[in-house]
């Protein structure tokens, strides 16, 4: 049996397909795909991926279903494909269960990045239980509720330090406004959005070394944030 990490392209498009699968084929991934969510189901039901990268807009099943069903049998990381102006299928793909999005045209080097962090947090999830979580330059403590970046201590209030553990424990993913607020503050304050915008603000300053140009917490336009916590 091959030991090659498994993709699955789903996507209408026949040279989407044909280049996705060329391009990671390239790159030692074995690549199946399927052209609608009906038939991607089916195979991966029979196959079992290690990842799937799938299109929004296709017939039938399209790719917000699709990442509702596949979330139902699976944890599997998902990538979705989506067009320029596509922002509130993105957030409804990412509320469903899809982990991460590159928007078209893109390049397979960027796609191939995004595949390469997916299947990293798949292999070494942070679990819930873990006392301390180190990724790139951060080491935060949860129960001393201690933060170091760069080998220095920054003091974070309550909800800080809150949002910043939910940051480190979904690193490199895109986190819709929705989630972020629901996962701090609660169900109920979903749509105080300008919760989040004041506390990222707070963050940026204390974290970043220029808060104007912010290399940790990233803004994904109309979605949400994605933390970068370095190397």
């Amino acid at each position: 049996m091959s030991d090659k990490q498994r993709i699955l392209v789903v996507d209408d498009e026949p040279q989407i397909t044909l280049v996705l699968r060329s391009g990671l084929a390239k790159h030692d991934y074995e690549v199946r795909v399927a052209a609608e969510g009906e038939a991607a189901l089916d195979l991966f039901r029979a196959w079992t991926p290690d990842l799937v990268i799938t299109d929004l807009s296709m017939p039938n099943v399209d790719g917000v279903e699709l990442c509702r069903r596949l979330r139902a049998i699976s944890g599997v990381p998902i990538i979705v494909l989506s067009v320029k102006g596509e922002e509130s299928a993105k957030i409804e793909a990412l509320d469903a269960g899809a982990d991460d999005f590159v928007t078209k045209p893109f390049s397979m080097g960027e796609l191939r990045a995004r595949v390469r962090a997916a299947l990293r947090r798949a292999l070494t999830p942070i679990g819930d239980a873990a006392t301390v979580i180190e990724e790139g330059d951060f080491r935060i403590n949860l129960e001393e509720h201690s933060v170091i970046v760069r080998g220095q201590e920054v003091r974070l209030s309550p909800k800080e330090f809150d949002l910043l553990v939910h940051f480190a424990r979904n690193p490199n993913k895109v986190l819709t406004h929705r989630a972020l607020i629901a996962a701090v503050w609660g169900g109920n304050y979903v749509e105080q959005t300008e919760y989040l915008r004041v506390f990222i603000r707070h963050l940026r300053k204390k974290l970043e070394q220029d808060p104007a140009k912010p290399c940790y917490i990233l803004t994904e336009p109309w979605v949400g944030y994605r933390f970068d916590p370095g190397e």
